[in-house]
């Protein structure tokens, strides 16, 4: 089975399916022949490598869980060379965000003690002696998660770090206005990355700072339309019962039948120009999706006796 985007199906756990990219051979192929020699076999590179993708899919279960106990929608997980991406979709509330990205490091951070453990414990029984190459991957495998945390905990937007940091300053400065400083700040981490690329004249380290550079534009024109779309005049006696967001005044909604913007809250849910009748309204803020009546305010009802 095939997510359709060059991925193959794994498993799935808990609702959420895990996902290959056939890329992921071809790098792994490539950094467990470059690190021969490493041990006495190369089965060992192999099991390392696999480790260090444990770990990453750890990492991003710890992702798609906190999302869904905060009552986001997360159902897919993606590994490839470069990491693993969790499809997280948290209430559009900066708590809930907080959390959602703050497990997935949360997890490496408990991962550590155990791991150092296990270090110790190889010591102790003399393993570095008596079994070199377990020893060895201990090590590597203690080293990994080391890595991982220190780097994902980097205050670059789109790492975790950085979404950490734009989920604190939502508390302060709101949606669009957190983001926006969010990727300045990371352009900046990127800039930085970029020049450690280049004295380093490695490629997986250039490979990263384009990765960077391209979420941060992104994230940096998703900030501008927040911004612009928040100075929207918006519908009075309407709001999402998932955000609790008034909605935008004009035709920003499109019939998926004719193609034809038209306001959804002006015509009730009814294309005016096909007619088409819609069972649930999208929010243009969070996304949800509601039966127009759940949009409306609660009026006060009274009733008078004689």
């Amino acid at each position: 089975m095939r997510s359709g985007q060059g991925s193959i199906h794994l498993f799935r756990f808990s609702g959420i399916d895990v996902f290959l990219h056939w890329s992921w051979f071809l790098v792994a192929a490539y950094e467990i022949q470059s690190r021969k020699g490493t041990y006495s076999s190369p089965t060992w590179n192999v099991v390392e490598y696999l480790a260090l993708f444990l770990i990453v899919m750890l990492h991003e279960f710890g992702h798609a869980l906190a999302c869904r106990q905060v009552g986001g929608t997360a159902n897919r997980i993606v590994l490839w060379p470069l990491g693993g991406v969790a499809y997280v979709d948290p209430p559009p509330r900066p708590g809930a965000t907080l959390w959602s990205i703050a497990a997935g490091p949360l997890v490496n951070l408990v991962l550590l003690p155990v791991l150092y453990v296990v270090y110790l414990l190889s010591q102790s029984l003399g393993w570095a002696h008596a079994i070199p190459d377990l020893y060895k991957l201990v090590v590597a495998v203690l080293v990994i998660d080391i890595v991982l945390l220190v780097f994902n905990m980097l205050p670059f937007y789109p790492l975790d770090g950085g979404q950490i940091l734009r989920s604190l300053l939502w508390f302060g400065l709101g949606r669009a206005r957190s983001l926006m400083v969010a990727t300045i700040i990371g352009l900046l981490g990127v800039a930085g990355f970029i020049v450690f690329a280049l004295w380093t004249r490695s490629v997986w380290n250039a490979a990263i700072a384009v990765f960077l550079l391209l979420n941060c534009w992104s994230g940096l024109q998703h900030a501008r339309a927040l911004l612009r779309f928040a100075k929207l005049p918006r519908r009075p006696g309407f709001s999402c019962p998932r955000c609790q967001t008034s909605p935008p005044i004009g035709e920003f909604w499109k019939c998926s039948k004719c193609g034809q913007p038209f306001d959804t809250f002006q015509t009730q849910a009814v294309c005016p120009h096909c007619g088409t009748r819609f069972a649930v309204t999208k929010c243009l803020d969070c996304g949800g999706l509601a039966p127009l009546q759940d949009w409306m305010a609660p009026t006060l009802v009274t009733t008078q006796r004689f």
